[in-house]
């Protein structure tokens, strides 16, 4: 089995009407969204081991972003073949991949990204800006991937909506974090004040 993971870049900036689609970079709800779907991506023990990623700049911020919230070490392939690809061009590039990598994470633009994720799991579903799609492949090697349309199993969608609805149902998980910091800083501002008075 493979695991392929789609990411639809985060919301692009149109501030800019002067550049180039391929160079509009993200927005302020767009660079806020990417790292909540990597911390997502890592909570569920979904950091891959390889990243493909289109070259458009909305793209590479949302990489970028992504890598940085996963703590990702491994490889990340800028490919200008992804820039508005076609669901072809992406079960060729996904093709030529090692066999040793298990897990592909490929962040990518629509209309192609929703078209490869119904050839391959027979799913007809919306990919907003920076949703993820987890879908498990029934393949050994990544060759046969074109022979197995329709036969990987979409595991989970989510959107930056249902991070946002699972911090509002789980507050104290998001809080827990800054509670600790709070606590070791109290803890050594007790030490300091201890060791001043002697």
């Amino acid at each position: 089995m493979k695991t392929l993971i789609l990411m639809r870049h985060a919301k692009s900036s149109w501030k800019h009407p002067e550049l180039k689609d391929h160079e509009r970079g993200l927005n302020k709800r767009g660079k806020k969204e990417a790292p909540q779907m990597g911390i997502l991506l890592k909570d569920n023990e979904l950091v891959p081991q390889r990243i493909l990623t289109s070259t458009a700049e909305r793209s590479r911020m949302t990489a970028q972003a992504v890598v940085e919230a996963m703590h990702y070490t491994g490889d990340v392939s800028y490919l200008d073949a992804l820039y508005m690809a076609e669901p072809e061009i992406y079960l060729e590039l996904l093709s030529l991949m090692p066999d040793d990598v298990e897990r592909i994470l490929v962040i990518g633009h629509n209309p192609g990204l929703e078209g490869l994720l119904q050839i391959l799991s027979g799913r007809v579903e919306s990919l907003p800006t920076s949703a993820v799609a987890y879908l498990s492949l029934p393949i050994r090697s990544w060759k046969e991937v074109r022979d197995h349309e329709e036969a990987g199993e979409l595991v989970a969608l989510w959107t930056p909506h249902d991070v946002k609805d699972e911090k509002e149902a789980n507050p104290e998980k998001e809080d827990k974090p800054k509670k600790e910091e709070k606590a070791v800083k109290e803890k050594k501002d007790a030490k300091a004040k201890s060791a001043s008075k002697k």
